[in-house]
């Protein structure tokens, strides 16, 4: 056969197109575009446009500075989208040996198409999906970054290789017959490209800028209106409101929640590990679910030497000797069993050997095997291979011993490698051979893999391994790890193109939510897992892996994870990327994510609580107090001017970004927003503020008056321009203090604050104070007031302070008493922790005590999984598809016949 013509492959190419994989692209000047008319921006727009028509412009240009900043920030986000596609397509080998009219040349991998007769041989990546030619030798390829296989797999006529993987050892034709999109590779990256969502960050902050933008609305349409009613000037009473709304809606959330983020990355940056994605890191404080792929995450992607079984009076040493005089010890290792053996020992020990011949490692035949002289002379064969083959020469043991061991390692998941020798190299004693032992070998959890485990199940995080792996590989691992042994395989989970119906999909929920681990799975089970896991109420999900098998699911998750040496299709789908070895740096990374998190809750209770209280007061003193009715010289409402509440939003909303540098003490278990608890509390400082602020601006109207409290403590009657400077003074620092209160659950000393935070609070509440001296030598409007006044106004907002604080505790324990907030949240989490600690004990020492008594791994696995017994199996093994068959035909009969009892019973 000598392939397709060329007018064929055109006409296949014009059919099926390039063997690449396809791109959404959107300009990035378009995104730039969409972030000015988010929801947010929308809202500031409003504001500057009415900002616009009443010629205030200082106000106009704050609010558009404003708006550049909010869109810019968020605008690298959208650069995410196509880093993990053109990551994959960079992995993309650009050339191909292909056959075609009988004539064999390279071609640009791009141009094959279904049906073309590529070459595979050692060294050259698979350029597309193939089917190894009928007549074909048989080749090695490894698949790891594909399936998370750790040893090269090997190709029959008839087997698939697919693109992405590379032929490490032999040369055969095969059949291309998928190319491009189509392909597992190609499904890969468009299970990346599905993926596209709102995060979760971005959500929470929506969710709670609309709430307090409906607030907003509502109470400043009715103090418009009442100013208009009352014959305001329209423009002074809509400039009035506009600024009001300005200062209500906290424009500056955005800013501040990333500028605190933004603090952490630098953290993680420190402990070793990198984020992509900004908002990923709250994500990350509520992570309850921890989905790790097995081969170079949880272990080493190593195959490292394990147990060593000896025969006959050969000992540890030896075998190893011999496994390595059984390989072109001379030369760079050709294959990863080589490399393994020849690593485990001092080769300068076999300087004085002399290997006269040597057989290569060949597929068909499973062995190597070499003829060699030792130092004094003594001429023999040695030979390394698959343990069953080894077994088959040899005669100077007793095989049924040696196939119960292997049969053992098996079922663990170990594998194991045969070493034999003859007695000599003289024709008549070639076929002598002696099994000198076996070497065992596995690809070892990191050393520190375990103990993280054991960290992240006290923090909250629930583990779940996935691998590609065989499923004794699996079990193995995890019985070593602390882990379940209830692991399933890919054959319990629905493929790509299944009908997922509701009863389906509930099912499939319980199944991977009680399963400890999966098995043999491929990128789109990985992908079905985490997305079970994610419509589970409550759950965060994270994923870590490092090949392209894990991207889908790395970008799939709430938080993706890509390990130390990861891919590039890893790392660009993943939000956090790991440059140091092993999974400590995670729960590193999970502590400081809840440390942010509390310091973003801190600052949106305050903003939330300031929005109220500006909003409550300026509602009520509009409403309820009438300034001439104390003084028919003064307005008929009160209201603080324009400016006066612009500088409280630029002060207060300015400083309080060194809350990203508050001391936090992170949670023992993940994180959560709680909505109610949320505007409860934050209700709670702002009307404890509100009635404060309310009663000053009483005593302050009412001190012209005789017998008034400013006449009874020697303060003098104040003119109508100072009550609004003592008011505006008011209000901004107890602003200020609020921060103080929202941080804590408890009292406000509980948890003393960063210095940076305190730094920025004496900078604010000092600038206001200098202000209020010093109001009219700067600004219009209002009057100056003397030091005596601005200290009573201090006491005052001090001894309201702790009046504050003792509320919101009072608050916060009627919350915890309703099992309602964070407090309740965190006590049942808790819980949840100790008792999954006690079940992983409990069920530890039952393991420990079935495997000390011989119970085989497969059946203590499945009986403590919950599987039905299995005594009624063979012993030793699972049947087979006949024997099922054959045992689910018996029982039938047992039931009908049982059915018939019944009937006949008239049950």
């Amino acid at each position: 056969d000598g392939g397709l013509t060329e007018a064929e492959a055109a006409a296949r190419l014009e059919r099926w197109g390039r063997n690449e994989l396809r791109e959404e692209r959107r300009s990035p000047w378009l995104a730039l575009l969409l972030n000015f008319v988010s929801p947010m921006a929308l809202m500031i727009w409003a504001a500057a446009g009415i900002e616009g028509a009443l010629r205030d412009w200082p106000d106009l240009a704050v609010l558009l500075a404003l708006q550049v900043l909010n869109s810019v920030v968020g605008w690298v986000e959208d650069f995410k989208a196509g880093n993990a596609v053109a990551a994959l397509q960079a992995a993309l080998r650009p050339e191909a040996q292909v056959t075609r009219g009988g004539r064999s040349y390279t071609i640009d991998a791009a141009l094959l198409v279904p049906g073309d007769l590529v070459t595979l041989s050692s060294g050259a990546a698979v350029p597309a999906d193939c089917v190894v030619r009928r007549g074909e030798k048989p080749v090695q390829v490894d698949q790891a970054a594909l399936t998370g296989e750790s040893l090269p797999v090997t190709l029959f006529e008839g087997d698939q290789a697919k693109m992405g993987s590379n032929v490490v050892l032999g040369e055969s034709l095969a059949v291309v017959t998928e190319t491009g999109a189509h392909t597992f590779f190609g499904k890969t990256a468009a299970m990346i490209q599905s993926v596209h969502e709102m995060g979760h960050f971005q959500k929470v902050i929506l969710q709670l800028t609309f709430g307090l933008l409906c607030i907003s609305i509502v109470m400043t349409g009715v103090c418009l209106a009442y100013l208009l009613v009352k014959g305001e000037h329209a423009l002074n009473a809509v400039a009035f409101a506009v600024v009001l709304l300005v200062s209500s809606i906290p424009i500056a959330m955005q800013v501040v929640t990333t500028s605190t983020m933004a603090l952490g990355c630098r953290q993680l940056a420190d402990e070793k590990a990198i984020v992509s994605r900004l908002t990923s890191i709250e994500e990350l404080a509520a992570m309850n679910m921890l989905c790790s792929d097995k081969t170079g995450t949880l272990t080493m992607n190593k195959m490292v030497l394990q147990e060593c079984y000896t025969y006959g009076s050969a000992d540890d040493a030896e075998v190893l000797r011999y496994a390595c005089l059984a390989a072109k010890w001379r030369e760079p290792p050709k294959d990863a069993l080589d490399t393994l053996v020849l690593g485990s020992m001092d080769l300068t020990e076999l300087a004085q050997w002399q290997q006269l011949d040597f057989t290569p490692f060949d597929p068909s035949k499973k062995f190597t095997e070499a003829h060699v002289v030792s130092p004094n002379g003594e001429e023999f064969l040695v030979m390394k291979g698959a343990p069953q083959v080894v077994l088959e020469r040899v005669a100077n043991i007793s095989k049924k011993e040696v196939e119960a061991q292997i049969a053992d390692l098996a079922r663990r998941g170990i594998r194991a490698l045969g070493v034999a020798r003859t007695a000599g190299a003289h024709p008549r004693i070639r076929g002598r051979w002696e099994l000198m032992g076996l070497l065992t070998f596995l690809d070892p959890p990191r050393p520190d893999t375990k103990e993280t485990i054991e960290k992240a199940h006290a923090f909250g995080v629930d583990i779940k391994m996935i691998t590609g792996d065989q499923q004794a590989i699996a079990i193995e691992t995890c019985r070593v790890l602390g882990l379940g042994m209830n692991v399933l395989t890919s054959d319990d989970l629905p493929g790509q193109g299944v009908e997922m119906t509701q009863g389906l999909k509930r099912d499939l929920m319980s199944l991977i939510e009680n399963a400890d681990g999966f098995a043999q799975v491929y990128p789109e089970h990985k992908f079905i897992i985490v997305e079970a896991l994610r419509k589970r109420k409550g759950t965060m999900v994270g994923m870590t892996g490092d090949g392209v098998n894990d991207a889908p699911a790395l970008k799939r998750s709430d938080i993706g994870i890509a390990v130390s040496g990861a891919t590039d299709a890893a790392r660009a789908a993943a939000d956090l990327i790991l440059t140091s070895e092993g999974l400590s740096t995670i729960v590193t990374a999970i502590l400081i994510a809840r440390q942010i998190f509390q310091r973003m809750r801190s600052y949106v209770l305050y903003r939330i609580a300031c929005t109220l209280q500006l909003l409550s007061f300026f509602f009520f003193a509009i409403l309820c107090f009438h300034p001439s009715s104390f003084d028919a010289d003064w307005p008929a409402y009160f209201k603080l001017p324009v400016v006066a509440l612009v500088v409280i939003t630029i002060l207060n909303d300015g400083c309080i970004i060194s809350i990203a540098y508050d001391h936090v003490t992170p949670s023992r278990t993940p994180e959560r927003w709680h909505y109610v608890e949320i505007f409860v509390v934050s209700a709670t400082l702002g009307g404890v503020a509100v009635v404060s602020s309310l009663l000053l601006l009483f005593w302050g109207l009412q001190s012209p008056h005789d017998n008034s409290l400013f006449q009874r403590v020697g303060l003098p009657a104040l003119h109508y321009e100072q009550i609004m400077t003592m008011i505006y003074l008011k209000v901004s620092i107890s602003d200020f203090l609020t921060v103080f209160a929202a941080r804590t659950t408890g009292p406000f000393f509980w948890r003393r604050p960063g210095w940076q935070l305190g730094l920025a609070a004496l900078f604010a509440v000092a600038a206001s104070t200098l202000l209020a001296r010093y109001w009219d030598l700067i600004l219009p409007e209002m009057q100056s007031l003397e030091w005596d006044l601005i200290g009573f106004v201090w006491l005052y907002c001090l001894a309201w302070f702790v009046i504050q604080d003792g509320v919101k505790v009072l608050m916060y324990l009627l919350l915890y008493w309703c099992n309602i907030g964070s407090a309740a949240h965190h006590r049942d989490q808790q819980r949840a922790v100790d008792r999954k600690a006690n079940q992983r004990q409990v069920r530890q020492k039952m393991m420990q005590e079935s495997l000390e008594q011989g119970e085989p791994l497969w059946r203590l696995s499945m009986r403590l999984s919950g599987m039905p017994p299995r005594e009624i199996l063979p012993e030793g093994a699972l049947p087979t598809v006949p024997e099922a068959l054959a045992r689910i035909a018996v029982l039938e009969k047992e039931l009908a016949q049982l059915k018939r009892v019944l009937a006949g019973s008239g049950t």
